[in-house]
């Protein structure tokens, strides 16, 4: 009797210290048995950003209808459909819900209440009026920003080395976000002496056949197209008609598979990565409005070899060589 109270005991002790030991579980913090996440982006589930929260989720222990259940909405480009994806999660009761950009996080803030807010892709949470110190947020939101202030500049020498002639330029991005992004780059354009083109489209009306008979008009010898959500939804278009006129573009990392002559910036799977590690976080206790924003600037550039040929570009080898990928 007394033998089998003792293999009892042990029995109880070594599963309480398996508990302990769980993955994405750690001495003195707690994690719903199966925690509840929503996620929400105004893109398609096609981007990798998706897949990227996925698997930053899974490096930290959680496994998809095991302990975590992971509720994704995509808006595909239409910002009218954000209430009601936010009413959904609201009623499912989502511990914690995770954004992608500043739209989405803005329409996150005005349809749910007590519900942590997570979020990634946004260029200035300040500028923005996500947060308003990004060391100590205060509220219910936080999360990762890829903003490099350098990215203009370095997207527009990447241009100029592998055109060396360039004199006028043309920058894409969206009427419905912030304009820190196209107004950086146009500055720094500007810096550098070339002529600048900033087109701004709308959700509703892109009218991308408009937008490229003004480029033609404007003799633009290259297009940038900013890591903002209507213009990303609609990569693969933009894409396709700059080749058709045989215009050099360049696009954010995320949209590598549109077919654009270079993409080049801060990486936003890495942006979000670490959102998913502040999703952890806020599961296991922490506030929200106690995590600093953190800045996440690795970049990442990649070629499109077949593009380059379509439109009689020569990639330079400084920049091939430089290169993280080169695509057909």
């Amino acid at each position: 009797m007394i033998q089998r109270s003792f293999s009892l005991l042990v029995a109880g002790f070594v599963f309480g210290l398996e508990l302990a030991l769980a993955p994405g579980v750690s001495a003195g913090q707690t994690t719903p048995a199966t925690a509840r996440v929503g996620f929400v982006a105004p893109q398609g589930r096609s981007l990798p950003l998706f897949s990227a929260f996925q698997q930053g989720l899974a490096e930290l222990g959680y496994v998809e209808g095991k302990n975590i259940d992971i509720e994704a909405r995509f808006a595909e480009g239409h910002y009218e459909q954000f209430p009601e994806l936010f009413a959904e999660l609201a009623n499912l009761k989502v511990d914690v819900i995770a954004v992608t950009g500043a739209i989405t996080a803005r329409a996150a803030t005005q349809a749910v209440s007590g519900i942590p807010i997570v979020f990634a892709v946004v260029v200035d949470p300040v500028a923005d009026d996500l947060v308003s110190n990004t060391q100590r947020p205060g509220t219910n939101l936080t999360g990762t920003t890829s903003f490099d202030p350098q990215q203009a500049k370095k997207q527009l020498e990447l241009l100029r080395e592998v055109l060396p002639t360039i004199k006028r330029v043309a920058i894409l991005g969206d009427q419905g976000v912030s304009p820190a992004l196209i107004n950086a780059c146009k500055a720094q354009a500007t810096a550098m002496g070339l002529e600048v083109l900033p087109i701004r489209v709308s959700a509703t009306n892109p009218h991308l056949e408009d937008v490229f008979a003004t480029l033609r008009e404007k003799h633009s010898q290259a297009l940038i197209v900013l890591e903002e959500p209507v213009v990303g939804v609609l990569a693969g278009d933009i894409a396709a008609l700059a080749s058709k006129d045989r215009l050099p573009t360049l696009f954010a990392p995320s949209r590598a598979a549109a077919g654009g002559l270079l993409t080049y910036g801060t990486s936003q799977v890495q942006s979000i990565r670490r959102m998913a590690a502040y999703v952890d976080k806020i599961l296991k206790g922490a506030r929200p409005g106690d995590l600093p924003v953190e800045r996440v600037t690795a970049y990442e550039l990649v070629v499109n070899a077949r593009t380059a040929r379509e439109i009689d570009v020569i990639i330079p080898p400084s920049v091939l060589k430089r290169a993280d990928r080169i695509t057909e």
